[in-house]
């Protein structure tokens, strides 16, 4: 039986955040590996950066790679409408059958669990694992693990913003991450605009 790990979001861009809270709740948990699955972003989203999908995935790979626990998952990707996690999940239980899977959320997220779409249902689908987050209450109605770990208050909205103003962002990603968006000048960021 595989335990897989899945951590959904934007990874706009991916920071040692992120990586920090697979590996931590990897070794917690002893799971056998952790997907990351971007979601889609919608096209009436209003964006102040203009990336791709290519180019986030581009860059979550460049920000897995190292790791051989970390995987891609893209199935919301490549999904049109509402990625409803309930419905994500579904279609992974009929492809990974001999899988249990843990979804992975911030504190912020506990919060807004009982606003989940079929929530009630998706809870007997997979095991909700809470991370930590600062400024957030913990306690749940809903069944979770939770997983205690050292607070990094990084977010990809303040890495933006320092790309933006050409800030520092030396060990707030991934050096490749860095690299590459420096070189294709996303979020904002200047050519010439690295600070070190």
């Amino acid at each position: 039986m595989n335990h897989i790990g899945i951590m959904g979001g934007t990874f706009d861009p991916p920071h040692i955040g992120h990586l920090f809270i697979a590996s931590e709740v990897l070794a917690q948990l002893k799971l056998s590996e952790i997907w990351f699955m971007p979601n889609n972003i919608p096209p009436h989203k209003d964006r102040k950066y203009n990336v791709t999908n290519e180019q986030r995935v581009e860059v979550l790979s460049l920000a897995l790679e190292d790791h051989p626990a970390f995987k891609l998952q893209l199935l919301e990707l490549k999904r049109e409408g509402p990625s409803y996690t309930y419905d994500t999940m579904k279609i992974l239980q009929e492809k990974y059958t001999n899988t249990v899977f843990y979804f992975i959320i911030g504190g912020d997220m506990v919060e807004y669990l009982p606003h989940w779409h079929n929530i009630d249902e998706l809870i007997k689908m997979v095991t909700f694992v809470g991370v930590k987050r600062p400024g957030y209450a913990f306690p749940s109605q809903y069944p979770l693990i939770e997983v205690d770990i050292p607070q990094l208050d990084i977010s990809s909205t303040m890495i933006r913003k320092r790309l933006q103003e050409g800030g520092n962002t030396m060990y707030l990603l991934p050096e490749k991450v860095r690299n590459y968006i420096e070189e294709k000048q996303l979020y904002g960021t200047k050519e010439g605009s690295r600070t070190s």
